[in-house]
């Protein structure tokens, strides 16, 4: 259903006061009720672990915690995402310490000066993780404690999870119950995140318990998971998405987490499990769209399908889910044929895949945040949305646009209980974006005058040129990567020295397979000659000043962080 009439229809939930009221009362709530599917093998069967038992096995882990003398101490964690990755981050924050999540697709180097950086005393970690920490800890002071997830047993180097878990268990029997009446400093830092990028530019991102369940409850005002839910968790856990909007909000409100096996296994999961709904940055999506357009060409039936997409937009067929999801049955089985909702964040969208979503009767919305706001900003309801919109502004937050031109864009501002702390021993950098209470996010974006936010480009981005037009690389990057012939690009602008004015570039990296099936095989020259045809149709789109007067080719994709979006090189 995606309706105007619903636009200001708040959900009601219960007020939670940090993540230990969160867990405590859904425990209660939802005891019997699964919390999470996991599989012991990969390719196996799925296997569920109820509210209850969630609660026995974080309040077995943080009473054992305790008695190891980590009261007030800082953990560390990484590893796939697993049901022990969460019961060690609730753990840890609900009665112990500070957790810290680690990308575990770090190199050992980069895990060894953030561990140092943050006085780490501990580490969990999974077993595949076990030669990188071990290489990332030699020689570092401090760390009291390795733990391994995967470890039966306990021996002198390293700590049994599994154990841990039992031993505590134990002691709260026995009448232990200093993790379990722990009292929580709703205001004081209990999660250290690190932002993406190389260690010496990463920051520290000190969260509160306030900022987080300060998120989960305002955003639970704007989108409900409907009975039973079902989550796919496909993005990092160590990432504030994955962590906030899926993890922490399916926690409070009493839906499942599917652990997925993979990128690679998501379709497979999602049949398996029934998922319902699923959250995911642009790239997993527009992936999975290119995917079933690529199946629905290879079987005669594209031209069908488009006027089965055009027929529902125009007839608004989405608000009619019975009867679209039996126009698209196909698409439905392929995903589990439960699947309510996807929502996509971290990264822009190209909203015609939202839009052909919601036509084939998988409902699509996005959403705007930074790690710095633990992490949504705006939203989109789950009932009422605009597909090249992030949303508005969530419950609680205030947004405001500064210093906007004359078509209204300027830096996005927010100001809320979910606002962090500071950045990690970095008063410098704190002052910079944190000025009376306002965090100013270096995004540039408008609003509607309902208020919709639309996001234009990253600040820092900006392309001016000598007459002090604003161009922004994500709007020509776009407008390129609407063509079926061009997998990956990164526009940014270089002085021109014969005109002496600022000019647009674009490095591009070719779908190749593409262009293979569209023209066969070609010398380097033919697939310039192909692409600069590409390039000039992208251009015919754009006013001459956003135009792309040079571009170069990549025989490689470009680098990514861990949740897939391209690291651009600043200077």
């Amino acid at each position: 259903m995606n309706s105007k009439k619903y636009k200001d229809n708040f959900y009601q939930f219960r007020y939670i006061n940090d993540l230990k009221d969160m867990l405590d009362t859904s425990a209660q709530l939802f005891s019997d009720d699964v919390a999470y599917m996991v599989k012991d093998v990969p390719g196996g069967e799925y296997r569920s672990i109820s509210y209850a038992q969630l609660k026995h096995d974080v309040d077995a882990l943080g009473t054992r915690f305790l008695e190891l003398g980590l009261k007030h101490k800082k953990i560390a964690v990484i590893g796939e995402n697993s049901y022990k990755w969460v019961v060690t981050y609730m753990a840890t924050v609900n009665g112990t310490g500070v957790i810290v999540p680690l990308d575990r697709e770090l190199p050992a180097k980069e895990l060894k000066h953030l561990i140092e950086r943050a006085g780490v005393s501990a580490i969990v970690h999974s077993k595949k993780l076990t030669k990188n920490v071990l290489e990332a800890i030699e020689g570092i002071e401090g760390i009291e404690y390795r733990i391994s997830m995967a470890e039966p047993e306990h021996t002198d180097d390293v700590l049994s999870f599994d154990r841990l878990v039992e031993e505590g268990r134990e002691l709260v029997n026995r009448g232990v119950c200093n993790f379990t009446d722990a009292k929580i400093d709703r205001e004081a830092m209990c999660t250290l995140i690190f932002t993406s990028g190389t260690t010496g530019l990463a920051k520290g991102v000190m969260l509160s318990h306030k900022n987080i369940s300060s998120n989960v409850y305002n955003m639970s005002k704007y989108v409900k998971i409907r009975k039973p839910g079902r989550g796919l968790s496909v993005l990092p856990m160590h990432h504030t998405f994955e962590m906030t909007c899926h993890v922490c909000t399916a926690m409070y409100q009493g839906m499942t987490v599917v652990i997925c096996e993979g990128l690679k296994h998501i379709q497979k999961n999602m049949q398996e499990a029934h998922a319902t709904v699923m959250l995911g940055v642009p790239l997993v999506f527009e992936t999975m769209h290119k995917r079933v357009f690529k199946q629905v060409a290879k079987s005669g039936k594209l031209e069908a399908m488009k006027k089965l997409i055009a027929t529902s937009k125009a007839l608004k067929l989405y608000n009619k889910p019975k009867i679209v999801k039996r126009m698209f049955e196909q698409l439905h089985n392929s995903i589990g044929d439960e699947m309510a909702l996807f929502i996509a964040g971290g990264a822009a969208i190209d909203p015609n895949v939202i839009r052909d979503y919601e036509a084939m009767g998988v409902p699509m919305i996005q959403g705007y945040g930074m790690t710095e706001n633990s992490p949504i900003i705006a939203v989109n309801r789950d009932c009422y949305s605009k597909a090249d919109s992030v949303g508005r502004a969530m419950p609680g937050t205030d947004v405001k646009i500064i210093d906007a031109d004359e078509d209204g864009i300027g830096e996005i501002i927010c100001k809320g209980p979910s606002v962090m702390i500071g950045y990690y021993d970095d008063p410098e950098e704190t002052a910079k974006v944190l000025r009376d209470g306002w965090l100013y996010t270096g995004d540039y974006g408008r609003m509607d005058d309902e208020g919709f936010l639309y996001i234009c480009g990253r600040k820092k981005n900006v392309i001016v040129t000598k007459n002090g037009k604003n161009i922004f690389p994500e709007e020509v990057e776009y407008y390129l990567l609407k063509s079926p012939y061009i997998e990956e690009v990164v526009v940014s602008g270089i002085d021109d020295e014969k005109s002496g004015d600022t000019v647009v570039v674009a490095e591009i990296f070719p779908s190749y397979s593409a262009i293979n099936d569209e023209i066969g095989e070609t010398s380097e020259d033919g697939l310039r000659d192909f692409i600069k045809t590409v390039v000039d149709e992208a251009n015919d789109q754009m006013p001459l000043y956003k135009r792309v007067k040079r571009f170069t080719l990549r025989e490689v994709e470009f680098e990514k962080t861990t949740t897939k979006k391209i690291k651009r090189n600043y200077k």
